[in-house]
């Protein structure tokens, strides 16, 4: 299927790793310029080398001065689309959380991502197109145990998109969220290591527990993730806008999910 991203410019964030890499390797797949942004400069330069279609910004999307890079990247070149994505906020249940870590987790959560998307959605409208796709969490469809700070801002991320959508629309921008659940990515594995250690059990009786939660009892692929995220990423996606689609195997029980 061509998905008409030859040559098009997007932006990715957390591209070194996990599903914002795999994101990253399916765009330039698909002849798609990139500018990626990680946290660490020396993944970024590897991944550089591998993919001619790249260009590497080093920072942490989350704090002051990395948007001003971006924005100085992009300059004057139509961005087709972003790929908004980061890190989320400690694990601890609601009882032990402090208002600091509330306040912090809107800054790692919510307040950046506001940010970049004011940044770059005027740009979009004036083109009439853009795709703009943020990679969440299928808390959004369902409390994950012991991560009520993400639980709830993630929540505030999809009113803020679902709301923007229904005022931008029309523009020919869409936004949309993908909400994934347990993928074999770095993350997982650091999750299934720490788990294994704090209840004495071997870490692939702990994978299986993960699996077993979902209706297909697999552990999802990275690759699989991307590749509808990709399409998101196309003009072939022009008709969804304002959905939060969780990519989890079944985990999610609710009917809506």
């Amino acid at each position: 299927m061509n998905l008409h991203l030859t040559d098009k410019l997007f932006l990715v964030g957390g591209a070194t790793s996990g599903l914002g890499k795999a994101i990253l390797e399916q765009l330039v797949t698909e002849g798609a310029q990139v500018i990626a942004v990680a946290r660490t400069k020396e993944k970024l330069e590897a991944l550089q080398t591998i993919h001619n279609r790249i260009e590497i910004i080093a920072g942490d999307l989350s704090k002051e001065g990395v948007l001003g890079k971006v924005l100085q990247k992009i300059g004057n070149r139509v961005l087709t689309g972003a790929v908004i994505n980061s890190g989320g906020p400690p694990a601890m249940p609601a009882m032990e959380t402090q208002l600091s870590d509330w306040d912090e987790a809107y800054k790692t959560v919510v307040r950046w991502k506001i940010a970049l998307t004011q940044a770059l959605l005027p740009k979009m409208i004036d083109n009439g197109y853009g795709r703009l796709l943020y990679i969440e969490s299928v808390s959004t469809k369902q409390p994950v145990e012991n991560l009520v700070l993400s639980n709830a801002m993630r929540l505030a991320v999809t009113g803020y998109v679902k709301t923007l959508s229904q005022e931008i629309g029309g523009s020919g921008v869409t936004l949309n969220i993908l909400g994934p659940g347990y993928h074999a990515t770095q993350r997982m594995e650091n999750l299934f290591a720490k788990n294994s250690e704090l209840k004495g059990i071997p870490e692939a009786e702990i994978r299986k527990t993960f699996s077993d939660q979902t209706a297909v009892k697999q552990i999802g692929k990275p690759a699989h993730f991307a590749s509808l995220a990709v399409w998101l990423l196309s003009p072939l996606s022009s008709y969804i806008t304002g959905q939060t689609l969780t990519v989890d195997g079944g985990l999610v029980k609710g009917v809506m999910g």
